[in-house]
């Protein structure tokens, strides 16, 4: 599905690819696509739900953001995503307590939750089961670094896993 396709869940057309989003993907720069450790599940969303591993208050505040295609590149990318402090990419809470993020391909924000799933396993996305094709996947999680990346392989091979860095405060 490509970025003029992509579309929220009341079925409206999202216009353009969140600048932010774009800004993290350029630092990737990487050629190669694919996913090391392991392969996208495409329509996991029946997967059932769990308790989510942390708090969702974890994910508020100021991050450095950039990403990576190869695992090679991941130390390098949380370095450029400690840089990017300077002007950093803000989680806040929701109107109806969720997260307010950016999803793919669109500029603007949304509510988000954070979703549990069996194996201890963690999503940020909309309302609904973890795992959606819309949903990232929380690689890994400490109060001051996340790695995720997009369930949709088509999102995640143009945007590549993302390094969010806490930022001092």
């Amino acid at each position: 599905m490509g970025a003029s396709d992509m579309t929220t869940r009341s079925g409206i057309v999202r216009p353009g690819a969140a600048a932010v989003l774009m800004l993290a993907a350029g630092f990737a720069g990487c050629a190669d696509t694919r996913q090391e450790g392991g392969t996208l599940t495409p329509g996991a969303g029946t997967m059932a739900s769990a308790p989510p591993p942390f708090p969702q208050d974890k994910l508020l505040g100021n991050w450095g953001i950039a990403s990576f295609r190869d695992e090679k590149d991941r130390k390098r990318t949380e370095a450029q995503a400690r840089s990017q402090c300077k002007l950093p990419y803000t989680i806040t809470r929701g109107p109806t307590d969720g997260i307010m993020m950016h999803v793919a391909d669109d500029p603007q924000l949304h509510e988000l939750k954070l979703k549990g799933a069996p194996g201890g396993k963690a999503y940020i996305g909309f309302e609904g089961p973890p795992g959606d094709p819309q949903d990232r996947e929380v690689i890994s999680f400490t109060d001051n670094l996340i790695v995720m990346r997009f369930v949709d392989p088509d999102a995640n091979s143009r945007y590549g896993t993302f390094v969010y860095v806490r930022c001092p405060t």
